[in-house]
């Protein structure tokens, strides 16, 4: 396990962790957060386009059981959604409703308003040592080659729309999945 030292012995628990495994630890939770919330957010918006016109709005509590995510962590990622014009919300805890037709959400447009943030591949590690010729030439070196994965992550996302990923989970589903989804749910 790569993060072996994150584990504690069976008599500690993470209150008696050193302090520099409880960083590690918040860090990582963070890193694990910002990465889920563009599958959430997909996934949230692929139940709101599924849902039909007579059906209530989809609400956070619902996107949380099917994302297996906390309620309050589905309407942190919806809020920039609401934000960017993607989703309506219906005040109070009522649910939201798509804004705009799934084919004209991009996955670019949907990862930037639920990430709030530009598009990283990764990120490079801080103060490499300039007295070591590796150190002093990584970060440009792999910082070129970020850069042109993220153009071409960007790109790809750009060609995709929310559309496109509901026709594939349709071409993906059992005949008798398909009974439960509305009619022209994926325009």
């Amino acid at each position: 396990m790569p993060y072996r030292n994150l584990r504690t012995t069976p008599h500690q628990n993470m209150n008696t962790a050193p302090r520099q495994n409880m960083k590690l630890y918040h860090l990582l939770a963070q890193e694990v957060a910002r990465d889920t919330r563009f599958s959430v957010a997909v996934h949230g918006l692929m139940l709101i386009s599924q849902a039909s016109a007579a059906d209530s709005p989809i609400t956070s509590a619902r996107i949380a059981t099917s994302t297996e995510v906390n309620a309050s962590y589905v309407r942190k990622v919806m809020a920039g959604l609401v934000q960017s014009g993607i989703v309506t919300s219906r005040s109070g805890s009522q649910g939201y409703e798509m804004a705009m037709a799934p084919r004209d959400a991009t996955l670019l447009a949907i990862h930037d308003a639920a990430c709030g943030e530009p598009l990283r591949v990764m990120d490079l590690h801080r103060n490499p040592n300039d007295d070591c010729i590796v150190g002093r030439h990584i970060t440009p070196v792999l910082s070129e080659v970020m850069a042109h994965a993220e153009d071409a992550l960007r790109c790809a996302l750009a060609s995709q729309s929310l559309h496109d990923c509901i026709g594939s989970m349709r071409a993906r589903l059992h005949p008798d999945e398909i009974a439960q989804l509305k009619p022209g749910g994926n325009e």
